[in-house]
C-alpha cells in the first residue's frame, strides 16, 4: 500500500468511528441517543486506536496534519511528504464524513436541528470567543503532538554516552524497543484524555483534516443548513500552532 492511500483509509476510519458515534449519540431514532459526552469521547479514541493501528506500519499513521506538521518542524518527518500527506488526510475526513451520513441517512432525515447535524461532521464552540476557542485548540494539539513526538522516539538511553537507542542489531536484524503498531494504543489514551478534559468548548478538533475534510462533505451532501465555514478557520490554526509550539519545546528539551 502507498503511505498516501494509507493515510487516506487512516484517517477515514477516525472519521467512521468519530463522527459515527456522534450520530449514534445525538440524532432521533438512534439506539445510542443521549449516551453522552463520554460515549462519544471513547468513539472518538477507538477512532484513533483502528486508523493509526491499521496503517501505522505504511505511512506511520499521523491521520492529522498537526500531527504531521508536528513531526517535521521536530525533524522526524520530510518536509516534502507534508503537503500529500494533508492532502490524504482530509481526503480521507472527506470520505469518512460521506460514509457516516449513509449509515445513518434515515436518522438524518429524522432530525430536523440543523446545528445537531453539523456537529457530527466537524466542531463548533459553545461559546464562540475566536481567541478563546483558538487558545483551547492549541493547548489540546500541544499535549497530543508533544507526546507523539516522545513516544515516537522512545527508547533506552545508553547508560555510557545518553544516547537514545530505538533499536539493536542481533545476528544482523534490526529489532526495535518501541510497541510496533499497538504505540496506537497510547496515542488514542490521550486523545481519550484531552476528550474528556479539554473537550468541552470546542469540541478538541486537535485534527485539521477531522473538521476541515467532513465539513467539505457536509457542503456537498444533501444536508440543509449552513456548514459554518465563518468558524472553519480555528480547528486549523489552532492545531497547527500547537503543533509547533510542540515541537519547539521537543528541540529545547
Amino acid at each position: 500500500m502507498h503511505p498516501y492511500v494509507a493515510e487516506v483509509i487512516g484517517t477515514a476510519i477516525l472519521i467512521i468511528f468519530g463522527g459515527g458515534v456522534v450520530a449514534n449519540v445525538t440524532l432521533n431514532k438512534t439506539k445510542g441517543g443521549g449516551g453522552g459526552w463520554i460515549v462519544i469521547t471513547w468513539g472518538w479514541a477507538i477512532g484513533v486506536f483502528m486508523g493509526v493501528f491499521t496503517i501505522s506500519q505504511v505511512s506511520g499513521g499521523h491521520i492529522n496534519p498537526a500531527v504531521t506538521i508536528g513531526l517535521a518542524a521536530a525533524g522526524l518527518f520530510d518536509w516534502a511528504q507534508v503537503p500529500a500527506y494533508i492532502a490524504a488526510q482530509t481526503l480521507g475526513g472527506f470520505l469518512g464524513g460521506i460514509t457516516v451520513w449513509l449509515a445513518y441517512k434515515d436518522q438524518f432525515a429524522a432530525t430536523e436541528e440543523k446545528r445537531l447535524q453539523l456537529e457530527i461532521f466537524s466542531t463548533m464552540p459553545e461559546i464562540r470567543n475566536y481567541p478563546a476557542n483558538v487558545l483551547t485548540e492549541v493547548i489540546g494539539t500541544f499535549i497530543l503532538v508533544f507526546g507523539v513526538l516522545y513516544m515516537d522516539a522512545a527508547g533506552f538511553a545508553n547508560a555510557m554516552t545518553g544516547e537514545i537507542l530505538t533499536s539493536i542489531t542481533i545476528d544482523g536484524q534490526e529489532v526495535g524497543f518501541g510497541l510496533g503498531a499497538l504505540s496506537a494504543l497510547p496515542v488514542a489514551l490521550v486523545v481519550l484524555g484531552i476528550g474528556l478534559s479539554l473537550g468541552g468548548p470546542t469540541g478538541y478538533a486537535i485534527n485539521p483534516a477531522r473538521d476541515l475534510g467532513p465539513r467539505i462533505a457536509h457542503r456537498v451532501l444533501p444536508i440543509e443548513g449552513s456548514s459554518g465555514w465563518s468558524y472553519a478557520w480555528v480547528p486549523i490554526v489552532g492545531p497547527i500552532l500547537g503543533a509547533l509550539l510542540a515541537a519547539g519545546l521537543y528541540h529545547v528539551l
